[in-house]
């Protein structure tokens, strides 16, 4: 997993999407979108429900590789606050084990500010967690260390002659934007002028590419 510091804490990138904190034994990841497929198709634009299952699979798959203990999401858990309720069994089964087997954490998002409480783990608008401040949405005039998502930056590039789109971490001198970490979700160009306008100029653009993390100037 290659590092990626931040604010004087060690992290690694798991999984391309993903933060990892070994000090912690903690994964990091935002705007899971859980169960936006059925979202759409409660509205007639009939999608694979799947989606649910294949982020949840990946997740899982990261906590087992990392042995992590502890789990942050940093908002839009759910494409929307019934998503829960149309969660099929078998995802709904998969993350009810690893809720219980973690310290498992909920920021609210914009797209889920309605968590039930029965879903377990904790529930928080925002948390600061050793020094650092993790909420949904950038906050432009907090000077203190963050991380957040919601944008769900991306990165593209050349390579032989083709554009490549990838996903990416944005970073400003105080803010560290995470990916969308969702199966079915689309993306910001990690330059837009939405994102610098919540987290001030930007300093790089990190995209993991297997066991190296290529930083790009912004």
């Amino acid at each position: 997993m290659p590092l990626l510091p931040f604010a004087g804490h060690e992290f690694r990138v798991a999984g391309g999407r993903a933060l990892y904190w070994p000090a912690r034994r903690a994964l990091i990841v935002a705007d899971l979108h859980l169960e936006k497929a059925s979202w759409f198709a409660a509205r007639g634009q009939m999608l694979p429900p799947h989606d649910s299952l294949a982020t949840l699979e990946t997740l899982a798959a990261l906590v087992t590789q990392t042995e992590a203990r502890e789990l942050w999401c940093l908002g839009d858990n759910f494409h929307d606050s019934n998503g829960a309720e149309r969660m099929a069994a078998p995802a709904r089964t998969m993350l009810d084990g690893m809720i219980a087997a973690l310290d498992w954490h909920w920021i609210i998002g914009n797209h889920d500010p309605d968590l039930p409480h029965g879903m377990g783990g904790a529930i928080h608008d925002e948390a600061e967690v050793d020094g650092l401040l993790l909420r949904h949405i950038a906050e432009p005039l907090e000077q203190r260390p963050e991380l957040s998502g919601h944008f769900h930056p991306k990165h593209r590039s050349s390579a032989r002659g083709r554009s490549v789109t990838r996903p990416c971490f944005v970073e400003s001198a105080a803010k560290l934007v995470l990916p969308s970490f969702g199966a079915f979700t689309g993306g910001m160009d990690a330059r837009d002028p939405a994102i610098a306008a919540r987290t001030g100029p930007l300093r790089a653009i990190h995209v993991a590419a297997g066991n190296r993390l290529a930083s790009f100037p912004a």
